[in-house]
């Protein structure tokens, strides 16, 4: 079984856990590039990582996304509290922010499977499975990424996860986002994965109490290692 490194970063500056994210990422990238001059028995293994947090009040744009899509300017930024960053993740906006979980999966999917868009349902699963342990009925949404709420329905489809991932050479960055206690007002200033008629929601607002993010940790760890096929080290 392969092992992954777990880390919980806390609550962490988005900029911070970007650096740290790409540092992560530079090391496997470099040593999958370095392995393919070696002979099988001299290459290195490379490593995975999962990393869980939260981050202060931010704004993150993908690459594909549009800056139309950040309805505020940079004073308003400031009186509540929250930063900007264009991202190099797929997707448009989202925001982050404290009671939200955050988890940056940095794995070599050479070692699992070269399918992104098996990797994007996997996660996905994992999501719908961890929210089902709280009596909600998660499900995708065709033509999207991230977990939905009642998708079927076009007046109270809601979107309770966000996913934007990076991957080249088969390693993977940036992850998913799912909405715990988060304060979701911060979704009024942008249009949330440039979807314009669509919600956002959360555990705590859908069971109607807080939740405890540890058990949520707890929980979609365990699903990730199951669908994955890994175990936990660090």
């Amino acid at each position: 079984m392969k092992k992954v490194t777990f880390s919980d970063w806390g609550l962490i500056s988005y900029k911070d856990a970007w650096d740290k994210q790409e540092a992560l990422f530079k090391q496997k990238a470099d040593s999958k590039f370095a392995n393919r001059n070696k002979p099988l028995e001299q290459q290195q293994p490379i490593s995975h990582d999962l990393i869980f947090c939260e981050h202060p009040h931010v704004y993150t744009l993908g690459k594909s996304g549009s800056e139309n899509n950040l309805l505020i300017n940079e004073q308003f930024l400031k009186s509540i509290q929250a930063t900007y960053f264009p991202i190099n993740r797929g997707g448009d906006i989202t925001y982050h922010g404290p009671g939200q979980l955050v988890a940056y999966p940095i794995l070599d999917l050479e070692q699992f499977f070269t399918d992104i868009h098996r990797y994007l349902r996997t996660l996905e699963e994992a999501i719908i499975l961890t929210i089902a342990e709280y009596g909600l009925k998660g499900d995708r949404y065709e033509g999207y990424t991230g977990v939905w709420l009642e998708p079927g329905n076009p007046l109270k489809a809601r979107k309770i996860c966000a996913m934007g991932v990076r991957c080249s050479r088969w390693i993977t960055m940036h992850g998913l986002a799912l909405n715990i206690n988060t304060d979701l007002s911060y979704f009024n200033h942008i249009v949330p994965c440039g979807i314009s008629d669509k919600q956002v929601t959360s555990i705590a607002k859908e069971v109607g109490m807080h939740i405890s993010n540890e058990e949520v940790k707890h929980k979609l760890k365990t699903h990730l290692s199951a669908l994955f096929g890994f175990s936990y080290s660090g």
